[in-house]
């Protein structure tokens, strides 16, 4: 079997539609019900933070991170990353969620949340957010409320809601 490239760049508006795609295959409907959509909706993503991998002309797979507030702080929502199924387990996901949160810690961002499966992300560093410290606007299992600090100690100093940035706010 020929082993073609992994190619890992920024998200352009030419591949939304292929993202799109991929995010329903991956998620169904059901992902607009889900709390973190609720967040990052109507929101661009942060472009400087948004990549895109491709395998050839293929795309395989997309990481998406949308500014948020955090008990009145600025903070990211990183979501969805997402792997086309067939490409899963040959460490697309992990790379593109290495770019992402070396990007975010670069451009000088202190704290990255998501909801997602804590086995998988805490090899990224992320950890479960203390139950009641941050509230999202809606439900969300705690065990799956995830936060990593690109400055240590910045989540102790975050309590309180957490809502979308809505443009032009």
């Amino acid at each position: 079997m020929t082993s073609l490239p992994l190619t890992l760049r920024h998200e352009l508006p030419v591949d939304a539609a292929a993202i799109e795609r991929l995010h329903e295959r991956a998620f169904g409907p059901g992902r607009f019900a889900r709390t973190a959509f609720r967040l990052r909706e109507g929101v661009p993503p942060d472009p400087a933070l948004t990549f895109a991998a491709h395998v050839g002309t293929f795309l395989v797979g997309s990481i998406r991170v949308t500014p948020v507030m955090a008990g009145g702080h600025g903070a990211l929502m990183l979501g969805p990353l997402t792997v086309d199924p067939a490409f899963e387990g040959r460490g697309i996901g992990a790379a593109l969620m290495n770019r992402s949160i070396e990007a975010a810690r670069i451009d000088g961002h202190d704290l990255i949340l998501l909801v997602g499966d804590a086995p998988y992300y805490a090899r990224f560093g992320f950890k479960v957010i203390p139950p009641g410290q941050l509230v999202l606007p809606g439900p969300a299992d705690p065990a799956r409320f995830l936060a990593l600090e690109l400055v240590e100690g910045v989540l102790a100093q975050r309590r309180g809601a957490v809502t979308a940035i809505k443009p032009g706010a």
